[in-house]
């Protein structure tokens, strides 16, 4: 069945064919909020309620084709609202901070897995992580919403600019600042380029 037809028969009150849309998109936002939070519960509690949502207003999305987005919008006001009530972000794992490799994008603290296992590596790749992480967390909540969208979870532009009601301009406006600052907080770290990629 395709996504879109899908999309419609949930809409249609379909009880089984929203089960599936949760079975399918559960994993993505949940990853999406683990991201933003760095916290399974919250991450758990912000997926729940983002179905929750989904199921209540299903009726009012306009169009299937612009699924993607409109869930990502109810994932991120969500978001927002559990981090307004003051809830602790913890540090993310290395491995879940990688970005993915999607269109023209590359930002700096990409780094490249080593061949073989190695204890040495391993601990170096977590304390860069623990900074990684700790610089994400300090970006705004702007460009940590737009940099999370783009390289973890690979939305286009496009997408990302009807997720958060702007124009793709701004999208591109806050990516390209978020690596900047990012860049300058790895630098306060001492960690640069070289530090980051390991030799293949």
């Amino acid at each position: 069945m395709q996504n879109e037809d899908l999309i419609s028969q949930a809409q249609s009150g379909d009880t089984y064919a929203q089960g599936e849309v949760v079975r399918e998109w559960y994993p993505r936002i949940y990853n999406y909020a683990f991201k933003y939070f760095g916290e399974s519960d919250l991450a758990a509690e912000a997926a729940q309620q983002t179905f929750i949502t989904m199921h209540h207003k299903i009726d009012q999305l306009k169009e299937c084709s612009k699924f993607k987005s409109w869930i990502y919008t109810i994932a991120t006001n969500i978001c927002r609202q559990e981090s307004r009530k003051g809830k602790r972000h913890r540090w993310l794992s290395f491995d879940q901070l990688l970005p993915k490799k999607e269109e023209d994008t590359s930002p700096v603290w990409e780094v490249s897995k080593p061949r073989e296992h190695n204890p040495e590596q391993t601990y170096l790749r977590s304390e860069l992580g623990g900074i990684l992480n700790k610089c994400l967390q300090q970006l705004s909540k702007d460009q940590r919403e737009v940099l999370i969208m783009k390289e973890y979870e690979g939305l286009k532009f496009r997408e990302i600019a009807e997720a958060l009601n702007v124009s793709e301009n701004t999208v591109k406006s806050r990516l390209y600042y978020a690596f900047s600052h990012m860049r300058k907080l790895l630098a306060k770290e001492n960690i640069t380029e070289n530090t980051l990629k390991y030799e293949n």
